[in-house]
């Protein structure tokens, strides 16, 4: 009887999956080969299949199927990864149950259309042009959130969609010692002389950067037989199952460093995606039934773990660089014949506020996300208007970065993520900062075969030891209990400022 009811309910889940998985496939080509005439009527194609797999998960036969399976798994051991897949699909059953499908399908359109309107308004630095976008998609999670239900701050809603345990409260007692101990390094490594950095502005034909970071994807052991690597406005990883998954960058002719770490990023998201037990494909374990999205990472800021464990921890690395950048320079020779691989690491690693989040340094990028979050929770309580997002976007990055911020473009209008409906996901990156370093620290405790193998270039240890511990998983288990399963406790600052402490101040 179990694995009847366990089968009849991974096939509805598997058929939202399915469908899951075609809309992220419309929304992979809307962001890097659609042409922008097709924005209206592929966020209604996007909405209608939204709709449908939210019908799936809420009809009768899935109640059904998720009734007999509740009742079939009570015989099975309490870690099985069944009662996983069960509860989850329960909970995303009651999520969706309190939500309007005229909602649902209203925020599914607005994304597309809101995306197209953003690129056109970053383009012009016109932020009066994308206001209406802007207003109407925080009135939809508004009420997004009032229908979830919530109860110190309607932010915490929202919040729980990708960073499940989170709440404003929680995040902001987080940020409020980051910011303590991140100003405290900041100050330190700001004291040093300013590396050379001027040969970071040459001009980079896109396809030596493209090669290049084919080359180091490769390396990091990115599977292009199940992926690929393309060119997009804001780079993004998206799977269709384990074995398509994809990942995008950008190209800027006269600054390397945004395409070398943003391949890094999206590699370390793609592994995760790529990593995840294959006997998880299509079932609740690969799949988002509450954000509605085809993703095998248990959390938002689990996946950035990832991502930021690579692009930091590893790419942004002097051994990386001591291996790697013979192959750049082989690449560019005229822009960087100049140049030892000891400076660029320098220049790749150099404290220098600035204004694009994407190309922070590691000590202000989180400033750069907590101000993010702070500005999300405002428009959510109603206490910050849309049209006065500039002004308190400018005076957030006068008070923690010192700087003037010239326009909209490289202002608010930057991110890509408020125009796709992600209020609420900003603090993730930050989670996911914390993570990386925490899990890192762990993996190094065990031993210095880890350092020797990056040492020598191979990153297979590493990417073994993170799909044994964490990918393979998938959604099977929550980023704390992943944490407290690696690390032994659960999210903890204090190994992030350590590794930032030793890397910046010695």
């Amino acid at each position: 009887m179990t694995m009847h009811a366990l089968k009849a309910l991974n096939e509805r889940v598997a058929a939202v999956n399915d469908v899951l998985n075609a809309t992220s496939l419309l929304t992979w080509d809307s962001r890097t080969m659609m042409p922008s005439g097709g924005a209206e009527t592929r966020g209604q194609q996007i909405a209608t299949l939204t709709r449908i797999a939210r019908d799936l998960l809420l009809a009768p036969e899935t109640e059904a199927a998720l009734d007999a399976a509740e009742k079939g798994i009570e015989s099975l051991p309490e870690d099985a990864p069944e009662r996983s897949m069960v509860a989850q699909t329960r909970a995303a059953f009651i999520h969706h149950s309190r939500i309007p499908a005229s909602l649902i399908q209203e925020r599914a359109a607005l994304r597309t259309v809101a995306q197209s309107a953003w690129i056109k308004a970053r383009a012009t630095s016109d932020f009066a042009s994308y206001v209406p976008y802007l207003e109407k998609t925080v009135e939809l999670s508004r009420a997004y959130a009032d229908a979830i239900g919530w109860e110190e701050h309607p932010y915490d809603a929202m919040v729980s969609i990708y960073e499940p345990g989170e709440t404003a409260a929680s995040l902001r007692q987080l940020f409020t010692g980051l910011r303590i101990g991140l100003k405290f390094i900041l100050d330190q490594a700001r004291a040093k002389p300013a590396p050379r950095s001027d040969f970071l502005f040459r001009d980079f034909p896109e396809d030596g950067q493209r090669a290049f970071g084919l080359r180091i994807a490769e390396a990091m052991t990115y599977d292009f037989g199940r992926g690929r690597l393309d060119t997009t406005v804001h780079p993004f990883e998206v799977s269709f199952t384990r074995n398509d998954v994809r990942i995008t960058t950008r190209y800027t002719r006269n600054y390397l460093p945004a395409s070398v770490f943003g391949t890094a990023h999206e590699v370390g998201h793609g592994l995760y995606e790529q990593g995840v037990d294959p006997a998880y494909t299509r079932t609740t374990l690969a799949t988002d039934l509450i954000g509605l999205y085809a993703v095998g990472g248990t959390s938002f800021g689990a996946h950035e773990s990832q991502s930021r464990l690579w692009e930091n921890h590893v790419a942004r690395s002097l051994t990386f660089w001591r291996l790697h950048f013979p192959a750049l320079q082989e690449q560019f020779p005229d822009q960087l014949g100049d140049v030892t691989a000891e400076e660029f690491y320098r220049a790749v690693t150099r404290v220098e506020p600035g204004f694009i989040r994407v190309e922070a340094d590691e000590l202000t990028y989180d400033f750069h996300i907590m101000l993010r979050a702070e500005i999300e929770a405002a428009l959510m309580d109603g206490s910050l208007k849309v049209n006065e997002l500039p002004e308190a976007w400018n005076a957030a990055i006068k008070r923690d970065l010192g700087l003037d911020v010239p326009d909209a473009a490289r202002g608010v209008l930057q991110d890509v993520h408020w125009s796709t409906g992600y209020i609420g996901s900003f603090p993730t990156y930050t989670v996911g900062n914390v993570m990386g370093a925490q899990v890192m620290a762990a993996l190094r405790a065990e031993g210095p075969g880890l350092d020797d193998a990056l040492a020598a270039g191979d990153y297979a240890p590493l990417a073994d030891a993170l799909r044994d511990k964490v990918w393979q998983h998938g959604r099977r288990f929550t980023r704390e209990e992943l944490l407290h399963r690696v690390t032994g406790r659960g999210l903890d600052p204090e190994p992030y400022l350590a590794y930032l402490h030793e890397k910046y101040v010695g």
